[in-house]
This record gives C-alpha cells, sequence and structure tokens, in this order.
C-alpha cells in the first residue's frame, strides 16, 4: 500500500505527456491559375484529349508509356524497374528512411540494460586512518541490476521526431517516384531518339545511293564530253559529304542504343537493337489527358517530396521549441546483489529503487534560441522549395503544350516545304540533262532537299519528345495517394 502514491504519480506523468508545443502544420498557399494558359495542339482536341476548362474522364496511368502503342518500347520500359541501378539506389534510400521511423519510435519506450558484475576486494588494515579493527580477509560483491530509463514525453519532442521522420521517409518514398518518373522518360526520349537516328540513317543511305548515282552519270556525261570536269567534283563532293553525314548518325544511333542499355540494368554488349526508323506517315503521336493547375500538385512526386520535407522541417520548430521546458524522466533499477555466489541470488539479496528526475536548462549561451531560429529558417527555406516546385511544374506543362501546338504548325509547314524542294530537285535535274542549267543548281536543290527531309525527321522527334516531356510534367498518372501511410504518433 505505501507504493500507492508512486504509482498514481507515475500514472499522472503519463497522462501529461499528451502535451505538444511548437507550431500545427498547415500546407502554405501556391499560386495557382485555374486553367492553363496555352491549349495545346489540335490534334489533342480532335482525339478529345487535352481540355483546359475540365480534364476529360481518360487519366494517365503508370504504364504511360503503352500511349504509344510501340510493343518494343514497351518491352524495354518493363526492365527499367527491376534492373535499374539508380532506382535501386532511390529504393534503398526510403528503405533507410522506414527505419528511421522505427528507431524514432523507439525512444517512446522505456530502455531496460542488464549488466552483471562479480567482484572481490580486501582493504589494507595498515592504510592512513583507518580502523584496525575493522579490517577483513575481504569481500566479495555479486550483482545483477537491471537499470530502466524513461524520458517521459511532456512537450511532444519525441512524437515530433517519429513523424517528421514518417514525413522524411514519405519524401523519399516521393523521391523514389520521381526517380522511376525521369528514367522512364529518359528511356522512352533515348529509344525515340535511336528511331529518329534510324531514320535519318535510311533517308542517308537512300540520298547516298542517289548521289553515287548522279555522279556516275556525270561522270559518263564528262567522258562524252557533255560535262565539265567541276561538275564530276562537285558530284563527288556532295556524295563524300552525304557519307560523312551517314557515318556521324550511325555514331549517335550508337550512343542511344549504349544508353538504353544502362537504363535496363545491362552492359552495351548485351543489347542489339533493330533498326526501327520512325514514319513520318504514321507518327505515334497521342493524346494527353489534361489536368488542371491544382490537380498538378497532387500529381507531381517531385512537389509531393518537397511537401513532405516541408511538413517535416514544421516538426523541427516544435522539436526546438520543447528544449525551453524541463525534461521529466523516470529512472528504476532493480535485481540481486550478494556478497557470494551462494547467496547472490537469495530472496534477501534482492534491491530495487524507483523515481522521477526532471531537469532544465538554466543557461546556454543562445543556444536554444539559435536552435530555433534554424529550424524556423529551415521551414521557410522549404516552403519557398516547394512553393518553387509547383512554380517550376506549371512552366513544364505550360512549355510542353506550347511546344506541341507550334511543332504541330511547323510540322505541316516543314511537309510544305519538303515537297516544294523536291519538286524543285526534280526540274533542276530534267534542266541539267537537257543542258539548260548548270549542275550546281542541281547541287544546290539536292542540298535543299535532303536538308528538308532531315529537318522533317528531327521535327516529327521533337514532337515525340514533347509529348514525353508533357507526360512526365503531368507526373506520368501518379498521385499523391500513392504515397505510403507511415505510422505516425497522434
Amino acid at each position: 500500500m505505501r507504493h500507492i502514491p508512486l504509482v498514481i504519480l507515475c500514472a499522472a506523468l503519463l497522462l501529461l505527456s499528451g502535451c505538444m508545443v511548437g507550431p500545427k502544420y498547415v500546407r502554405p498557399h501556391v499560386p495557382a491559375t485555374p486553367r492553363f494558359k496555352e491549349t495545346g495542339p489540335d490534334s489533342f482536341k480532335e482525339m478529345d484529349g487535352w481540355k483546359t476548362a475540365q480534364p476529360g474522364d481518360a487519366q494517365l496511368r503508370g504504364k504511360w508509356w503503352e500511349l504509344f502503342n510501340d510493343p518494343k518500347l514497351n518491352e524495354l520500359e518493363e526492365q527499367v524497374d527491376g534492373a535499374n541501378q539508380t532506382l535501386k539506389q532511390a529504393e534503398a534510400a526510403f528503405q533507410g528512411a522506414r527505419s528511421v521511423i522505427r528507431a524514432r519510435r523507439s525512444e517512446m519506450a522505456p530502455t531496460v540494460t542488464a549488466g552483471a558484475s562479480t567482484g572481490a576486494e580486501r582493504l589494507s588494515a595498515n592504510q592512513p586512518y583507518f580502523n584496525k579493527s575493522a579490517a577483513n580477509n575481504g569481500v566479495g560483491s555479486f550483482s545483477l541490476p537491471f537499470d530502466l530509463n524513461y524520458e517521459i514525453d511532456l512537450w511532444g519532442r519525441i512524437r515530433r521526431q517519429i513523424t517528421s521522420a514518417a514525413e522524411q521517409a514519405q519524401a523519399s518514398a516521393a523521391d523514389l517516384e520521381t526517380a522511376r518518373l525521369s528514367l522512364h522518360a529518359e528511356l522512352a526520349m533515348d529509344y525515340f531518339e535511336l528511331r529518329s537516328a534510324d531514320a535519318q540513317k535510311r533517308l542517308l543511305s537512300d540520298t547516298v545511293k542517289a548521289y553515287a548515282e548522279a555522279l556516275q552519270l556525270t561522270q559518263d556525261r564528262f567522258d562524252g564530253g557533255a560535262s565539265p570536269l567541276s561538275d564530276v567534283t562537285q558530284a563527288r563532293t556532295q556524295l563524300q559529304t552525304a557519307q560523312v553525314a551517314e557515318t556521324d548518325v550511325a555514331v549517335d544511333r550508337a550512343r542511344y542504343e549504349h544508353a538504353i542499355a544502362v537504363l535496363v540494368g545491362k552492359p552495351p554488349a548485351e543489347l542489339n537493337l533493330e533498326p526501327m526508323p520512325l514514319t513520318i506517315q504514321q507518327p505515334m503521336l497521342p493524346a494527353i489527358p489534361g489536368v488542371l493547375p491544382s490537380q498538378l500538385l497532387e500529381r507531381r512526386p517531385d512537389i509531393a517530396a518537397a511537401e513532405r520535407r516541408m511538413a517535416s522541417a514544421n516538426e523541427q520548430i516544435g522539436i526546438a521549441r520543447a528544449a525551453w521546458f524541463p525534461t521529466l524522466s523516470l529512472s528504476a533499477v532493480a535485481g540481486f546483489a550478494g556478497t557470494s555466489a551462494l547467496n547472490w541470488f537469495s530472496w534477501p539479496s534482492r534491491m530495487w529503487a524507483v523515481g522521477p528526475a526532471v531537469s532544465q536548462t538554466l543557461f546556454d549561451y543562445g543556444l536554444r534560441r539559435a536552435t530555433s531560429e534554424a529550424a524556423r529558417a529551415g521551414y521557410e527555406a522549404t516552403v519557398a522549395s516547394y512553393r518553387q516546385s509547383a512554380l517550376t511544374a506549371f512552366q513544364q506543362v505550360e512549355d510542353n503544350l506550347a511546344a506541341l501546338r507550334e511543332l504541330e504548325k511547323e510540322a505541316r509547314q516543314q511537309t510544305a516545304a519538303t515537297d516544294s524542294a523536291l519538286q524543285s530537285l526534280d526540274i533542276f535535274k530534267v534542266r541539267y540533262e537537257g543542258g539548260v542549267d548548270t549542275y550546281l543548281q542541281v547541287i544546290t536543290s539536292q542540298t535543299a532537299a535532303l536538308q528538308n527531309q532531315r529537318n522533317e525527321i528531327d521535327i516529327l522527334r521533337q514532337r515525340i519528345e514533347a509529348h514525353i516531356l508533357l507526360v512526365k510534367a503531368l507526373g506520368g498518372g501518379w498521385t499523391s495517394s500513392s504515397l505510403p501511410q507511415l505510422a505516425k504518433v497522434p
């Protein structure tokens, strides 16, 4: 019965541990408009894709690359998650962040330690100021104490540390999704760069054959006395320039293939992709389902990561605030202590002690104030980072909508220019063979036609990449509801 007051005291202290100091987290406002400024290309409207005011029922999904209906791309993309080493690094960082939560949660429970010790001691009868009648032949010391230490979380410091760790882990999970989205987008872009290089290679290969035939024709005309030697040298130069361009494209193609191999976790020597030229007549340009600016904040993993770090920084303010208040802890020890191994564990050898302790920092030369100011500054920095991430996301969507709209116009203009250049080339070939014009006119029209054909392929590549970048800017179908719901302390 005499221990009842102590029990009541401990219970009261535990009830007091429900207090928390520091600000409650509220997500800051981000400047946003009701709709995006740019409208996107006409093809989106025709295919019921992007809508500025009301998003369509269709939504981006996790495997967004399937929008391009390319089986080879789908096959390569499926290999990224299980093999890419950068992604594995991000996954390991997330698992490490989850472990920090468990480490913080351990502080909510008492720490119990045990340490057995034995020893013997005999005091010297000849030591100064010693009562020789107290001399003995030595005493034994056998002890087995169990120590308990428990900090009562009066002001919420430990609970805020757990919450902060959980929010950091969620930020790490969002970082993982950001890395995943970036890697899948990078693979898609490298893949279509490779296919664009294949289209350029095919065009240049056909051009080299045509130029070789033109050189032979010019050589025959020179041998027959119908053309000067300058026509032959011009035709040869044109052919050799095209051959150089064909070789240069082959170098770029090899680089893209090597980059794809690394993205899917393979040495470049283990991946060989057959030539797959892009087709101008049937480009794979899907419509992208639209979202509102306000929805974008929930669909971008990088914004989610910035928001979670901002919430974690808010907890740090409360942790710094708790340092201004007293620390209350409960300590206890129980076990056995005897004079020999024979009586070590006997009932009279039992011992125990228990009691609370309060400590308060009286003077720290401004340490707590500086820590609080640093926590608030850190929070303000994360707020700015969060808002900047949101503004950057809005910019990226607007940029790619504008790029898609203008590139669609440019593609139509380029198609018309290519048709005109090819028609001009045919005319000058006939005029040259009829002796009306010099071969310089043929060379000039050949150069113009080839450049326009290459531009047409390059514009198609830019349009596909703008589609990929728009998907990436929209978060690739990810939503913040996908973040792991990690355990927190209320």
